[in-house]
């Protein structure tokens, strides 16, 4: 059974910094595509982020380039999304998503807030 757990949510004031984590067990994801999404209130689902388990590939969301680093460490089976420069904009529940490549997500994790004050 896959599991993503996030972590690494909290407040933070406009222009700082914060580390998601997302611990994945229950499969192998080396054909697979990690990813954060995030939800703000009153907003749909909107992806932010994706890292191909295997290859280290990258694609972000233009609104958080330049700002925001997905990583994945394979020995320890997590994936990270390092955020900097956040902005208001940027609150949402951020949530873990996994997908075999070229394919949606399919397994999602429980969320994590994020709340960035003015």
């Amino acid at each position: 059974q896959v599991q993503l757990v996030e972590s690494g949510g909290g407040l933070v004031q406009a222009g700082g910094s914060l580390r998601l984590s997302c611990a994945a067990s229950g499969r192998t994801f080396s054909s697979y595509a990690m990813g954060w999404l995030r939800q703000a209130p009153g907003k749909e689902r909107e992806f932010v982020a994706a890292i191909y388990w295997s290859g280290g590939n990258t694609y972000y969301a233009d609104s958080v380039k330049g700002r925001f680093t997905i990583s994945r460490d394979k020995a320890k089976n997590t994936v990270y999304l390092q955020m900097s420069s956040l902005k208001p904009e940027d609150t949402a529940v951020y949530y873990c998503a996994a997908g075999a490549i070229g394919e949606d997500f399919n397994y999602w994790g429980q969320g994590t807030q994020v709340t960035v004050s003015s």
